[in-house]
């Protein structure tokens, strides 16, 4: 399951700068504003799809696997599963707008994911306070590949959501003459 999820992150990651890099040439490449375009326009359902498929593999992990999680993987839960619900009612509503409750959530959740998966590579930084609630936030359940922990996947998925919700396209001539 680490493999699998980790494979996950690392896709959401990589659709993520292959949006932006389309954004970059889509003034001088007609296919990559096209592409572009039409990432862009499934925004609800790339934001639903990362943050439900983080909130379940936060919850496989430790309520299956049996991983504790420390006090900052908590904060990035609050920060993501509400995500998850913001995502599902304004695909439902079709709200297009909602991307301005989800961003919000979205950069606490990447700050708090970068400060874990930084004391997860230098543990000094941590200090005392995260073990007064459960396991050290310095303490690594794995580490797939070298890289890849539960932070690191976490800080994936809010990348991911923030470059979804941002990156916008100009319309094609196709989609002005519809």
């Amino acid at each position: 399951m680490q493999v699998v999820t980790t494979l996950c992150a690392i896709a959401a990651g990589v659709g993520a700068l292959l949006l932006i890099i389309a954004r970059l040439l889509a003034s001088s490449w007609p296919l990559a504003a096209r592409w572009g375009a039409a990432v862009a326009s499934q925004r609800p359902v790339l934001t639903l799809v990362v943050a439900a498929g983080s909130m379940l593999g936060s919850l496989y992990f430790s309520e299956e696997a049996g991983y504790v999680p420390c006090r900052l993987c908590w904060f990035q839960r609050i920060a993501m599963y509400p995500i998850a619900l913001v995502a599902l009612v304004a695909l439902i509503r079709r709200d297009r707008g909602a991307r301005w409750y989800i961003l919000p959530m979205a950069t606490i959740g990447a700050l708090i994911s970068t400060w874990h998966y930084l004391v997860e590579w230098n543990p000094t930084w941590e200090g005392t306070s995260c073990e007064l609630f459960g396991p050290a936030c310095s303490e690594i359940w794995f580490r797939t590949w070298g890289f890849s922990t539960l932070a690191f996947m976490a800080l994936c998925g809010f990348v991911s959501i923030i470059v979804f919700n941002t990156v916008t396209f100009p319309p094609s001539d196709e989609q002005e003459q519809s």
